[in-house]
């Protein structure tokens, strides 16, 4: 029976592909995630020690998630489990639970459970797995390629040590790519083929940080060299990975992380990270009136008055996306985000709205003077609405030092930029001229 397992292992690894055949074996062995595996690193230190408790890693795929797991696995001295949550239903769940907690009942080893997409399980399964975690029946380690703290139940979340794997530098999948050219056992070294140096660079650069995706195509690439060729060269390479995938979840991190850098990018008036934020988010299939909202909204929340044509150049490019759409709507946008990252920054609009609703949320309302009130109604002059009103109109300034909200307040303070420059000298010209007006002082 010994004999027939092992052939049936060996036939299943044959059929592993080399991203799988070359997962790590020890510590030593794994690649990148620096910041947390260093050496003296917590997650180093928790591996040695055998004292791993509730994990959740979380990151991009191809960065070593399912690898850190396998090492935990041959590191722990208790039970090993696993299941994978896009497969898993509660029954499964409870039925992994249920030995957990048998063993340890027996006297046996505690389980250490691993879930594989945890961001599949749904807050009722979560829920199922929470009491065996806090009692510690079972150490869970996750991983997932969602933010967690969107993902998971608040109580899950608590209980756990959150580990963020980032995107491998283009230094360690090239090593990866060379040490599975050169392994013979379980890479590719039986086939004897060299690889360029432009080759491996190329496939490092163009997976962004994905070590699964750029052994995949070294291995499609190698196997399907022509038998007298001994050279993957970096022609073979661009075949073998053929159109560049983005990364990008339309519905997560990525979504809201370069609509974000995007943003920031035009507040802080850099028209060139800007435009490669808009183009990443464009190149992989973000929604173009997505964009064009966002410009919107940046023109009137960070340029503001201190160049009012920013919001009409964004409306207008809005408008124009709506009706010509991609590709050609991305020329357009392009000229939006570079004019309004470079135009003259206020947010003093922002913060005048802001302020004025946090004083209408949470301190008294102010009554509306009675000579501001409407006094288009029958009755209205019984009750002296408008009474006292002066029209600005009638006055040869077209001014006239009049309260219009009751209190000596002020909300709106524009910049000394652009536009507002102007803007500002007018207010505080007026500002002056009304509290130093007689019986134009608020009650």
């Amino acid at each position: 029976m010994a004999l027939f397992d092992r052939l049936e292992a060996e036939h299943r690894n044959a059929v592993r592909p080399l991203a799988a055949r070359m997962r790590p074996r020890t510590l030593s062995e794994f690649v990148g995630q620096h910041h947390i595996l260093a050496p003296g690193k917590l997650l180093r230190r928790m591996l040695e020690a055998d004292r791993i408790s509730s994990v959740v890693f979380y990151g991009p795929p191809g960065t070593g998630k399912t690898s850190l797991a396998e090492l935990i696995a041959q590191h722990t001295k208790r039970t090993f489990r696993s299941l994978n949550a896009a497969a898993a239903g509660v029954k499964e769940l409870r039925d992994v639970l249920d030995k957990a907690r048998a063993d340890v009942s027996t006297g046996g080893n505690r389980t250490v459970l691993f879930i594989d997409e945890l961001h599949h399980f749904n807050k009722q399964q979560q829920n199922v797995l929470l009491p065996d975690v806090e009692d510690g029946i079972v150490s869970l380690v996750a991983a997932t390629t969602a933010n967690p703290f969107f993902a998971l139940i608040s109580p899950l979340l608590s209980r756990s040590q959150i580990f963020e794997l980032q995107p491998l530098s283009t230094e360690d999948v090239v090593y990866l790519l060379e040490a599975a050219l050169k392994d013979a056992v379980r890479g590719l070294g039986a086939k004897k083929v060299t690889a360029t140096p432009e080759a491996l660079k190329f496939l490092a650069t163009v997976c962004d940080g994905d070590a699964r995706r750029a052994l995949t195509a070294l291995e499609i690439g190698v196997l399907s060299l022509d038998p007298k060729t001994a050279e993957f060269d970096l022609a073979a390479a661009e075949e073998s990975i053929q159109k560049k995938q983005i990364r990008y979840d339309a519905d997560g991190d990525d979504h809201y992380d370069a609509a974000s850098a995007m943003i920031k990018s035009i507040r802080g008036s850099d028209p060139d990270a800007a435009i490669y934020w808009m183009a990443r988010m464009l190149a992989a299939g973000e929604e173009p009136r997505f964009v064009a909202r966002r410009l919107v909204i940046s023109a009137a929340e960070d340029i503001g008055n201190a160049d009012p044509h920013g919001l009409v150049l964004a409306q207008s490019a809005a408008a124009a996306t709506e009706f010509i759409g991609m590709p050609e709507c991305r020329i357009i946008l392009a000229q939006a985000v570079t004019y309004l990252a470079l135009a003259q920054k206020s947010n003093a609009a922002y913060k005048a709205i802001d302020a004025a609703m946090e004083d209408v949320t949470n301190s008294r309302l102010l009554p509306v003077p009675v000579h501001l009130r409407d006094a288009h109604y029958q009755g209205a002059a019984r009750l002296e609405h408008g009474k006292g009103y002066e029209y600005p109109h009638d006055a040869p300034e077209g001014w006239i030092a009049q309260d219009y909200l009751g209190v000596d307040r002020s909300y709106y303070e524009p910049v000394e930029r652009g536009a507002e420059t102007e803007m500002k000298r007018r207010l505080d010209q007026l500002r002056q001229m009304r509290r130093t007006a007689p019986d134009s002082q608020p009650e």
